[in-house]
C-alpha cells in the first residue's frame, strides 16, 4: 500500500470489558463469558454485556429525550464511537469520515415494533427511522458533531472488516483526512437466536459447572459453549455475543500508532449454499492472497481467524490457510471460544484482539487447542472475516 493507514485508536464495548486494559486481563485468562439465558421458552447459551456496562448504556439511553427511542445497537455504538475519538485526540477535530455497519441491524427494536403491529394492524410513529440501518452513522455522527461523509451497511459477518476497508479507500483517494469505522451487534433476542436454531448452528452444549483446572487440554473444550477453533468437534457451537467495535483511520505513521494497516484483501465466491462457503473457502484463499501482495507467507507470525464454531466454517477457514501458508502455518487463533460471534462487530473486535497480541507481544491462545507453535515476536497479525454470502475480509497488521 503506497500510503500507510494508522490505526491511532481502538475502543468497544463487549462482555470482556470497556477498556483495552480490562480487555487485555480478561484475554489472559481462559474463563468463557456466556450465560444462560431464556428465549422462546428455551434456555441459550449468550454473551452478554456486564451489568456494570448494561447500566452505562441505559444511562446513555435516558441522557436525552432522542436517545431514549434508540435500539441497543446504536446506542452501542454511540458509547464506543466517543471512546475511541477521546483515545485518538479527536474531541476538537470534527471533519472526520463515519462508517459504521451492522448485520442485523436494530433487533430489539423490530421485533418490538412488528409485534406491536400485528396486534394492534398500527405501526408506531418512530418505527421506520429507528430501525434503518443508517440509522447508527448517522446517530453516531448527530453524536460526535462530524462534518465528514457517514456510510452504514451489511455484508453480514464481514461487515466490520469491509467498514475499515471502505476508510482506507476514502483516506487513499484523498477524500477525507481521517476516518471512524466499526460494526455494532446487539442480537441477543427471541427471533434472531431462533433463526439461528433453524440454521441448526447454535450451540447445544449443557449447561455445566465452568472450573478448568483438572482438565485436560484435549477434554477441554467440553466446558465450552462455543468450541471455534476446536477441528476435531462434530457438532455445530456457534454462540451469539453483543458489542460494538470502533477504529479511528489516519494517514501516515505518528506516535499515536497503534498499528499499521499493511494490506487488505477481498473476495466473493459462487455459492453452492446460502449459508455456506466451500469445503476449502476460495474466497478467504483470495483473500488472503491479496493481502499478502509480495511478502512471503513465512513472514505472517498470527492469523486470527474467523472460525464461527461452526463444524464446516472453522475446518474451510483452516483448509483455506493451509492452501495459502503450505508448511508454514501462523499461530492460530480466535476469540469467539470467548466472547462468541458478534455478527457485524466480530470483525473489529478480532482486529483489537491483534492489536494486543502486537503491542503485548503476546499471543492469545485457545485453551483446548495446542497445536499451533508461538512465534518468538509477533510483528504481523492477519485477520479474517467472512459472512452469508461468502464475502471474506483480509485484514495485514503490523508494527
Amino acid at each position: 500500500m503506497s500510503t500507510p493507514i494508522s490505526i491511532t485508536s481502538i475502543a468497544s464495548i463487549s462482555p470482556l470489558g470497556a477498556s483495552l486494559k480490562e480487555i487485555g486481563k480478561a484475554y489472559r485468562t481462559s474463563d468463557h463469558h456466556f450465560r444462560q439465558k431464556e428465549f422462546n421458552g428455551n434456555l441459550e447459551w449468550v454473551a452478554p454485556l456486564s451489568e456494570e456496562i448494561r447500566a452505562e448504556v441505559t444511562q446513555l439511553k435516558q441522557s436525552t429525550a432522542h436517545y431514549k427511542m434508540l435500539d441497543d445497537s446504536v446506542l452501542f455504538a454511540i458509547y464506543a464511537a466517543r471512546k475511541a475519538i477521546i483515545d485518538a485526540d479527536w474531541q476538537s477535530e470534527n471533519d472526520f469520515g463515519i462508517n459504521i455497519g451492522s448485520s442485523r441491524g436494530a433487533t430489539t427494536l423490530f421485533e418490538k415494533y412488528h409485534e406491536d403491529f400485528i396486534t394492534h394492524k398500527k405501526a408506531a410513529t418512530l418505527a421506520s427511522p429507528t430501525t434503518t440501518l443508517g440509522n447508527i452513522s448517522s446517530w453516531v455522527a448527530h453524536d460526535l458533531n462530524s462534518r465528514g461523509p457517514e456510510i452504514s451497511h451489511s455484508i453480514t459477518c464481514s461487515t466490520a472488516l469491509h467498514s475499515l476497508l471502505n476508510g482506507v479507500a476514502w483516506l487513499r483517494s484523498g477524500m477525507a483526512e481521517r476516518f471512524l469505522v466499526g460494526g455494532s451487534e446487539a442480537p441477543l433476542t427471541p427471533f434472531t437466536l431462533a433463526q439461528m436454531r433453524a440454521l441448526k448452528i447454535y450451540s447445544s452444549v449443557p449447561s455445566a459447572p465452568f472450573n478448568d483446572q483438572d482438565i485436560e487440554v484435549g477434554e477441554r473444550s467440553q466446558s465450552y459453549p462455543c468450541r471455534a477453533l476446536d477441528f476435531s468437534k462434530t457438532q455445530n457451537a456457534m454462540v451469539l455475543g453483543e458489542a460494538a467495535s470502533m477504529a479511528c483511520l489516519e494517514k501516515g505513521v505518528s506516535e499515536k500508532t497503534l498499528a499499521v494497516v499493511e494490506g487488505l484483501g477481498y473476495a466473493t465466491e459462487i455459492l453452492e449454499h446460502n449459508v455456506s462457503i466451500s469445503t476449502d473457502a476460495k474466497c478467504f484463499q483470495r483473500s488472503m492472497a491479496m493481502a499478502l501482495g509480495k511478502l512471503r507467507p513465512e513472514e505472517i507470525d498470527v492469523v486470527v481467524m474467523h472460525a464461527p464454531g461452526t463444524v464446516k466454517g472453522d475446518r474451510s477457514e483452516f483448509t483455506a490457510i493451509q492452501k495459502v501458508f503450505c508448511n508454514k502455518i501462523p499461530f492460530l487463533t480466535t476469540n469467539k471460544w470467548k466472547v462468541g460471534h458478534t455478527f457485524g462487530a466480530s470483525g473489529l473486535l478480532s482486529i483489537e484482539m491483534a492489536i494486543l497480541m502486537l503491542q503485548q507481544q503476546e499471543v492469545i491462545k485457545v485453551p483446548y487447542t495446542d497445536e499451533f507453535q508461538t512465534p518468538s515476536k509477533i510483528k504481523k497479525v492477519m485477520v479474517n472475516a467472512v459472512g452469508f454470502g461468502g464475502n471474506a475480509v483480509s485484514v495485514l497488521l503490523s508494527i
